[in-house]
């Protein structure tokens, strides 16, 4: 399958979009850095350096091995090899690299923006008591985390739980760098990564809208019973964080990274069920979807966020996938032909 050969103007008016949303964003941090008196920080450089890093040896391997796929299946095994090369010669143009270098370094420097911006959310007041009131009128004076706890258990299902939702630390790099590394047309990647982009920026612009720590912290009986697990000890690990930060908030260590609303888990998650429902991968979107309700049963279980966060994620998806296309496709410019779309290829996906 071939590359998608995009014109110069095209890949410059992606590129420039992709930049320009990044540097407004940045500028948005350095400016609130400077206001706040607090500089733009990258703890043990795993925020901005370590994962771009990582972004780019999970693409070199995911091409690599993309390639060798199609290689063993279009040649005689003694030729596989050569196909192989050859393969990655057709994909890997110098558009190509141009462009999927120059998204994933636009992608980091709004992540670590964002990162730096939801730290500084800590100096704003908490407003957790609103939406633990409002939940408790929605469930008829009940918690939902509770009911789920009589439910489910306190034992088992906590290590169920928290493997899921530790395991979204790997649906983000894979979903952006695979699409970027696999899909044919880097255009259609895009839509992945522009949307990823919006998940990011529309969910710190919820965080300082309604700031919130979540019923753990705030409701922190309700959760005493459940199953210690890395869960529990990375919420007392982040509370710990945020009273450092709030002590000395220019503390060269000083770094928070709570903040409830809206569930960026539940929203990020979303964003990629809806991505892959636009490629037309139905097997993965099926998978996906139950993945993401699995997502926000545990998001309320432990505690991490009220259930209006989640609901507030999925609305959050919707806006920033529809907002990522409209990056990549203005309106009156989508896809050439529903081929096109469907030419992504959902089994080389998972093959590789």
């Amino acid at each position: 399958m071939a590359s998608e050969a995009m014109s110069g103007r095209e890949a410059l008016r992606l590129t420039s979009w992709v930049w320009a949303l990044a540097a407004l964003f940045a500028s948005i941090a350095l400016l609130r850095s400077e206001h706040l008196g607090i500089p733009l920080r990258d703890p043990g450089g795993a925020m901005f350096r370590g994962r771009l890093t990582t972004a780019v040896v999970i693409l070199v391997v995911l091409a690599l091995a993309d390639a060798l796929v199609r290689g063993v299946r279009t040649a005689p095994l003694r030729w596989s090899l050569l196909e192989a090369v050859r393969h990655l010669r057709r994909r890997w143009t110098p558009q190509r690299l141009l462009l999927v270098g120059s998204g994933l370094l636009a992608y980091h420097v709004v992540y670590i923006s964002y990162r730096n911006l939801k730290s500084w959310d800590a100096l704003n007041t908490p407003r957790d008591d609103d939406l633990l009131s409002a939940e408790r009128w929605l469930f008829l004076g009940h918690s939902p985390a509770v009911l789920l706890h009589d439910v489910l258990g306190h034992q088992e299902a906590a290590v169920v739980l928290a493997f899921i939702y530790r395991s979204f630390t790997y649906l983000v790099p894979l979903s952006v760098v695979g699409t970027l590394a696999l899909l044919p047309r880097v255009r259609e990647a895009y839509v992945m990564l522009c949307s990823a982009l919006w998940v990011w920026i529309l969910g710190l612009g919820s965080y300082y809208l309604i700031p919130t720590l979540g019923p753990f912290a705030s409701a922190p009986e309700e959760f005493a019973g459940l199953r210690p697990t890395a869960i529990t000890t990375t919420q007392a690990k982040y509370l710990a964080e945020r009273a450092h930060f709030l002590a000395d908030p220019h503390a060269s260590d000083a770094f928070v990274s709570i903040s409830a609303f809206a569930s960026l888990h539940v929203g990020f998650t979303c964003t990629v069920l809806l991505v892959t429902r636009y490629y037309g991968w139905r097997r993965i979107s099926n998978v996906l979807a139950a993945y993401l309700a699995l997502v926000m049963v545990a998001t309320v279980y432990f505690g991490w966020h009220f259930v209006v966060d989640d609901v507030a994620g999925v609305l959050l998806a919707v806006l920033a996938f529809t907002l990522g296309r409209l990056m990549v496709h203005p309106v009156g410019r989508g896809p050439d032909s529903a081929e096109e779309v469907a030419e992504l290829d959902e089994d080389a996906v998972t093959s590789a």
